[in-house]
Parts: C-alpha cells; sequence; structure tokens
C-alpha cells in the first residue's frame, strides 16, 4: 500500500502500528521516525503540492484537522478525487480511535486492535502514578509567546497534565487553544512554566524571554527556578508520542511515583 501523510501526528499515528514502510511522502515538519527523512517532501502541512502528492499515486492520503488550515488540503485532495481519510483528535481517546480508523483503512485492523489496547494500557499506568502524587501542580503551558496562545481545557494537554500528575493552570476555559496576554498568567501564578513553541526546537528556546516579562520576576514559577523547556514534538502533536511526553513529564514533576513507570 502506498501512503502519503500531510501531517506530522499522522505520521506518527503510521509509525505506532509499524506501518511506516508504507509511507511515499509526508511533509516538510513530519520528522519522526528517522526512517522518514529520505522520503519526498511534499511541502509545508498548509501547503501541500498536490501535483506532487498525485504523481506519487497514493493508495491512501492521510490529513488531520488538528492543523488548523487543513481544510484547503482536504478539498484539494477532493477534487482530485485522491483516497483520504481525515483525522481529528482532541483527546487521548481520540488519539486511540484514530489507532483503530487509520489502521482498518491501511489493512491492519489486527495490529490497530492490539495497539490501542496498549495505548490504553499505558493511559492507565500513568493514571496509577498520577494518582500516588502528594499534589497536583498547575502548569502554564505556552505554545506560542507573542501573542500568547496556551491550551483551554478541551485540549489534550489538559488531559496530559492530569497523567503527569498536574493540572493546566487554563482548564477552567472552554476552548481547546486560548489567546491570552502576560497579565492574565501572571494573576493565575502557576507553579510551573511549561515552554513548548510550536514549530521550535527545544534548544532554540531562551527561558530569559520569560524572566525579562513586565512583573513575572514575582511569579513563584520564576523564583523558583520552575521553567520548563520541553520538545514539541512530545507535547504540541496529537498523536500517540504524547504518552512519551507525560512520562517524562512525570518524572520531572514525581520522580518518585514516576520513576519506576517504563513504557
Amino acid at each position: 500500500m502506498r501512503i502519503v501523510s500531510i501531517c506530522p501526528s499522522n505520521t506518527e499515528v503510521l509509525d505506532y502500528l509499524g506501518l511506516t514502510s508504507s509511507l511515499v511522502g509526508i511533509d516538510d515538519f513530519s520528522d519522526y521516525p528517522e526512517e522518514v527523512h529520505n522520503l519526498p517532501k511534499l511541502g509545508p502541512d498548509l501547503s501541500i503540492d498536490m501535483d506532487k502528492t498525485a504523481e506519487l499515486k497514493p493508495d491512501l492520503v492521510l490529513a488531520s484537522l488538528s492543523v488548523p488550515g487543513m481544510e484547503k488540503n482536504i478539498e484539494e485532495l477532493k477534487r482530485r478525487n485522491l483516497p483520504f481519510i481525515v483525522t481529528n483528535p482532541q483527546s487521548f481517546e481520540d488519539i486511540a480511535q484514530d489507532l483503530l480508523t487509520v489502521g482498518k483503512a491501511c489493512g491492519a485492523e489486527e495490529t490497530a486492535i492490539e495497539k490501542q489496547r496498549e495505548f490504553r494500557e499505558r493511559i492507565e499506568l500513568l493514571k496509577e502514578a498520577a494518582a500516588s502524587a502528594p499534589s497536583a501542580p498547575e502548569l502554564y503551558w505556552e505554545w506560542w509567546p507573542k501573542p500568547v496562545f496556551t491550551p483551554g481545557r478541551i485540549n489534550w494537554l489538559t488531559e496530559l497534565s492530569m497523567l503527569a500528575g498536574a493540572e493546566n493552570l487554563f482548564r477552567d476555559v472552554e476552548l481547546a487553544s486560548i489567546q491570552t496576554d502576560w497579565e492574565d498568567v501572571r494573576k493565575r501564578n502557576p507553579d510551573y512554566i511549561c515552554l513548548a513553541w510550536v514549530g521550535v526546537r527545544r534548544e532554540k528556546v531562551n527561558p530569559a524571554v520569560v524572566t525579562k516579562r513586565k512583573d513575572w520576576t514575582g511569579l513563584d514559577a520564576v523564583i523558583h527556578d520552575r521553567i520548563l523547556i520541553l520538545e514539541e514534538e512530545l507535547y504540541c502533536r496529537p498523536s500517540p508520542r504524547l504518552l512519551d511526553g507525560a512520562l517524562k513529564l512525570g518524572k520531572l514533576l514525581h520522580p518518585e511515583q514516576y520513576g519506576s513507570v517504563e513504557f
């Protein structure tokens, strides 16, 4: 089967299902697993070159509405009569369902059922560790610094925070993504600041941008040096790798409770 993935999260879903070898093309931002690095690149996920995509003669194209603006690509896939499916994960259960949906579409239903079971079992391991944590610190997640974007309740990072033994600072806002401001964050005074800027590598993120913000020097997270620079690829893509991100964060926040958890 010839598969094209036009967003990183679906590329990673295929990897979790053991289907990477079926990929014949990817978007520019798909970078995991390493085996995909030599595949034809079809452009950034919001500007896919559909001529190149069609030339690859795919049996299936995987798109995702978790990427804002993906609708344009989907309309073009329809226009060209290219076979495709669209995922739209906002929660861990959505990801579990996508494993089965994608697996069935790729003729790997039995494998998908087993991998879905494994995925859910790993969630339970994290829940058990979280239940034993002595406290649940509040985390301010920053997706983008200016303007400030952070996840609300209807987002996988709220659930991921709980699986890591913590709480999303903006869990009270019934949105997936919130444009807020530095003053609102200051008033909420998070226990930790988690920087995971979309599309920016961890080594490129400078924590000094946080400490220089107006009136942020008095934040508990700044005073106690609780600014975490995290890999955006483990936190900003709704794929099974979010579990790796949750486990890593749990080990940072509660090393005793999560120290023995392994996948």
